[in-house]
């Protein structure tokens, strides 16, 4: 029997998840592993950047899960500074920048996600820093080195609010410029302002409702600030929090079908729709939401390690299938704490629930104990029957994991009445009596009773 090969293009969290979940299945004698990854390193943590930036993390390797040689001792050939330049689907070969024609029998993209960059005049000037990769921290490190005093944040998702709080923990003046009317537009306004609220109380400016026109460079080219139709904001340095799109440009030149969102379409074994030996995941891939049914596009490690796995299992002879996502994504900026999970109000209206949605506030910890901190939750439901669609949390310290119980709730179908009499934990070091979740969803069964 001859041996199959098994080629990544891609060496993060997709693609390397795929591979190791394809080499506990397969031996080496069945299956040939392969990775192309442009740069110079994989299986490394994108999501950590903002704190090595911020100096919670100091070791550029702490972010690396493994090495090019610990894959190669599992018989998992790594090709690093190795970039795909064109899949023939026809003759089953991807073409390198080398000129390499690597052949296949199975291939897997998983060529990830790639930054939003309007065309915005001086976007790539000396002194505007993505975050995309482990060499874009290290840039913004080394810049950092040089002592400058102010800095703007462009955009306020996840990214934008992570490296803000790292700048000002590096000790600079940080000015947020947001072409939305507020900082994280998977909430909902009155979550968001909340948000916007608590990065103002941290010193940092926000500018919301500005989108910028122009990035001002000095004598030397090197930028300097932005303009908006409001206004100049100077700076020493310029960070981009855009977000993120799918990149899919490899995979579209080869004739490998797109889904409704602009990703790769696959099935939820990940094979592509359109090639059967080819498959994809990871934030270049297309998914289904678990509440609506629908197709998204969500870029989260979360995601991609999943679908990896399913993929791999796939290709190494076991049935598995991608269950779908609900968003869940939690992050932070000072000692605010900011979670999500299922439909936000506007993705409820789009999908046509007949929804309600309510808002509480309680505190943390029993509120006599010392540092208890307030929350606001806020869950959406469906109308009449009280099913659960989505939540939002936003407060102090202790308050964000509680998103993944609300996300389980979500994920397994629970109503609000079923979510109000479950049994959750009761200490006054981490809850009063009745935890936040439980007193939100007795509110919403109370009103669905009512």
């Amino acid at each position: 029997m001859s041996t199959e090969r098994f080629l990544v293009i891609g060496g993060d969290a997709a693609g390397m998840s795929a591979a190791a979940q394809a080499r506990r299945l397969r031996t080496a004698d069945d299956l040939e592993i392969v990775v192309l990854e442009q740069g110079d390193v994989v299986s490394y943590s994108a999501c950590g950047i903002p704190y090595w930036v911020g100096g919670q993390v100091e070791d550029r390797d702490a972010l690396i899960a493994r090495t090019p040689a610990e894959f190669a001792a599992r018989d998992i050939t790594v090709h690093t500074r190795t970039r795909a330049v064109e899949i023939d689907a026809g003759a089953g070969k991807v073409v390198t920048d080398t000129g390499e024609r690597i052949g296949y029998d199975r291939l897997l993209v998983a060529t990830g996600g790639r930054p939003n960059r309007p065309p915005i005049p001086g976007l790539d000037a000396p002194g505007v820093f993505g975050v995309h990769r482990l060499d874009d921290g290290a840039a913004i490190r080394a810049a950092l080195d040089a002592g400058p005093r102010r800095a703007l944040v462009l955009g306020g998702g996840y990214i934008g609010l992570e490296m803000a709080e790292a700048l000002q923990r590096r000790g600079l003046e940080v000015t947020v410029v947001l072409a939305d009317p507020l900082p994280m537009q998977l909430l909902d306004a009155d979550m968001a302002e909340r948000v916007c609220a608590g990065m103002g109380a941290m010193g940092m400016e926000m500018h919301p409702d500005q989108a910028v026109r122009e990035i001002l460079v000095d004598e030397s080219g090197r930028a300097r600030g932005v303009r908006t139709d409001a206004g100049s904001y100077d700076a020493d340095l310029i960070v981009l929090g855009l977000g993120m799109g799918p990149e899919v440009a490899l995979a579209e030149r080869a004739g490998i079908r797109l889904g409704t969102t602009g990703a790769i379409a696959v099935d939820r074994t990940q094979r592509t729709r359109s090639h059967p030996e080819i498959y994809a995941a990871g934030d270049c891939s297309q998914t289904f939401h678990r509440v609506t049914g629908e197709a998204t596009h969500v870029a989260l490690g979360t995601h991609a390690n999943k679908q990896g796995r399913v993929a791999g299992s796939v290709i190494g002879g076991r049935a598995a299938r991608f269950a779908g996502v609900l968003g869940t994504a939690l992050t932070k900026v000072g000692e605010l704490e900011i979670g999500r999970t299922g439909l936000c109000t506007t993705e409820a209206e789009q999908a046509g629930f007949d929804y309600r949605s309510d808002t509480i506030e309680a505190t943390t910890k029993a509120g006599y104990y010392p540092g208890a901190e307030e929350v606001a939750i806020k869950l959406l439901s469906e109308a009449g029957s009280g099913r659960l669609l989505g939540a939002q949390i936003v407060g102090g310290p202790g308050s964000g994991k509680r998103i993944d119980v609300l996300a389980a709730a979500i994920w397994a179908g629970m109503t609000a009445e079923d979510l109000a009499g479950s049994d959750l934990s009761y200490a006054p070091p981490f809850s009063p009596t009745y935890d936040p979740v439980v007193v939100a969803a007795r509110v919403v069964s109370r009103i669905e009773q009512g």
